[in-house]
């Protein structure tokens, strides 16, 4: 039986000056998704893992990198190739992606072997067609995350780009804006939360983000006492993987109903 170890805020284990709460979840993986109240996870033998009653559940199947969210459950290869989860069996769905991404509202972004960035619109998303007509975007993205207000991206240089006006319908969005910034991956959840980590392994969150200032104010850095390579979030839970494939949850720590000893 899987369980959850607690650690201590310490800069032994890992710690975010108090304002996460995180524990280690058994086993690794070196990809990590969260969207739509479900995480799922691939391991270095690409190996599919979907986190289910506090527990790891494998899934039958091999993937190189997985996605969960509005749009779904969708996974790529390491041949590229691209599958749906429908009736819990993986579809296989035309294109080639290295990367894939299902946060946006019911359609999906993603980038292939060559950087070129692609999107699907939700008429080709939901009609459970093996064969669909994926839309190019211009530019070059090696990284690329949907979520309601936008679609976020970084390139080969760690630079990180925001997608205008994407709409499930037109999925194609309007222009690239740069944002300010260095980042090797980049995620949105589901409520729209922007959070990344930068190649010193540090992590950060997107500040000011709302319908009105989509691209968001400033980033701030998250004071963990140790290094990370991915991160996704959902429903209150910051999900981390270090270099080592080493699999953290963290929930913000609720501060202001501490009682001091002196105040007891």
């Amino acid at each position: 039986m899987f369980f959850a170890v607690i650690l201590l805020l310490l800069c032994t284990g890992i710690s975010a000056s108090g304002e996460f709460q995180c524990t280690t979840i058994p086993g690794k993986l070196k990809q990590i998704d969260a969207g739509a109240g479900e995480v799922y996870g691939v391991n270095d033998n690409d190996e599919i893992y979907h986190w289910v009653n506090n527990e790891w559940e494998q899934i039958p199947g091999k993937l190189t990198h997985v996605s969960v969210g509005p749009a779904g459950v969708w996974g790529v290869n390491s041949a590229n190739n691209i599958y749906k989860l429908q009736d819990n069996e993986w579809t296989s769905v035309s294109g080639l992606l290295k990367q894939v991404d299902a946060g946006g509202d019911k359609f999906l972004g993603g980038v292939n072997a060559q950087n070129r960035v692609y999107c699907l619109r939700k008429s080709c998303t939901v009609s459970g067609s093996s064969v669909v007509a994926w839309t190019p975007l211009d530019g070059s993205l090696k990284y690329y995350s949907c979520g309601p207000v936008g679609c976020w991206g970084v390139n080969s240089a760690n630079q990180i780009y925001f997608r205008h006006n994407v709409k499930p319908t037109s999925c194609l969005g309007s222009q690239w804006q740069h944002v300010e910034g260095g980042l090797v991956m980049i995620e949105v959840s589901t409520d729209g939360s922007v959070y990344g980590v930068n190649s010193a392994g540090n992590v950060y969150q997107r500040d000011g983000i709302s319908a009105k200032t989509p691209t968001g104010t400033s980033w701030t850095e998250l004071d963990f006492c140790a290094t990370f390579k991915h991160v996704t979030y959902d429903n209150g839970y910051l999900w981390l993987l270090n270099p080592t494939g080493e699999i953290y949850r963290c929930v913000e720590k609720v501060t202001d109903l501490a009682i001091t000893q002196d105040q007891a």
